[in-house]
């Protein structure tokens, strides 16, 4: 009887191994499963509304740094100051010839330059066919590059208005420069008076110009840097008139001393 127990006993406590086995390999694999999250409509909403606000908020940081941009504008101050002396040294450079040409008593090399010569069916300035030199302060050298231009030559400064009255001297031309009469001198102080009339308003359009150019900056560039341009270019207006000025007195005194 007590071996029966025995053996009883034995195999209860097998059955009980085998099944606590087999329960603890079952929650293993239970365990093992990754859960499932099932959400309610309300989160879903949630997650949604809550996207939406990062997208918003993502727009909106870009737009904040894009209006932040600060523009960065060209320095247009040395670019009209260039032009502006480009054009008022081209006027004191056309008012320089125009005044090259007014004849005083004095023999100039440039006084026959404005002088136009037709030869072999071309008009050319006489600087260009002859050198001109001076032989003392009444006497001028003309000689031409081609002996046979010497005629026309001839002809184009006599019919200048200078009033010079050319002589052939072998292959050059010598021509004599007469004294001023007091008419011929007031007439010339007249011509160079409107030829600095002509000047300053050459250079006063330039500055009407640059002035116009600035005026068209304000929108956008530092007015403080705009009225200080305004100041440069008039500086330069007033250098280049003062300049044309005393060319024009130095030609009225050298006519006068005649």
């Amino acid at each position: 009887m007590a071996i029966f127990l025995r053996r009883a006993l034995s195999f209860r406590n097998v059955l009980l191994l085998r099944s606590s086995a087999i329960v603890g390999r079952e929650l293993f694999q239970y365990n093992s499963e990754a859960p499932q999250r099932i959400l309610s409509h309300s989160a879903l909403e949630f997650v949604k509304e809550s996207r939406r606000g990062f997208a918003k908020g993502r727009n909106k940081s870009k737009d904040d740094s894009a209006a932040g941009t600060i523009e960065v504008l060209p320095n247009m101050g040395p670019t009209i100051k260039a032009n502006t002396t480009s054009q008022m040294e081209a006027a004191i450079t056309a008012l320089s010839a125009e005044l090259s040409k007014l004849r005083t008593g004095r023999a100039s090399p440039g006084m026959l330059d404005h002088i136009i010569v037709e030869t072999g069916g071309v008009k050319l300035p006489l600087s260009q066919i002859a050198v001109v030199s001076v032989l003392d302060s009444k006497t001028l050298s003309i000689n031409p590059f081609d002996p046979n231009a010497l005629q026309k030559l001839e002809t184009a400064i006599v019919e200048s208005a200078l009033g010079l009255n050319p002589k052939v001297d072998g292959d050059r031309l010598i021509a004599a420069i007469p004294p001023l009469t007091k008419e011929h001198v007031q007439a010339v102080c007249k011509v160079v008076t409107k030829s600095c009339e002509d000047g300053r308003l050459s250079i006063r359009r330039a500055r009407q110009k640059a002035m116009d150019t600035i005026k068209k900056l304000y929108s956008r560039y530092p007015k403080d840097d705009l009225k200080r341009l305004e100041k440069e270019v008039e500086e330069l207006t007033k250098k280049f008139v003062k300049t044309a000025e005393d060319l024009c007195k130095a030609k009225e005194k050298e006519i006068s001393a005649s």
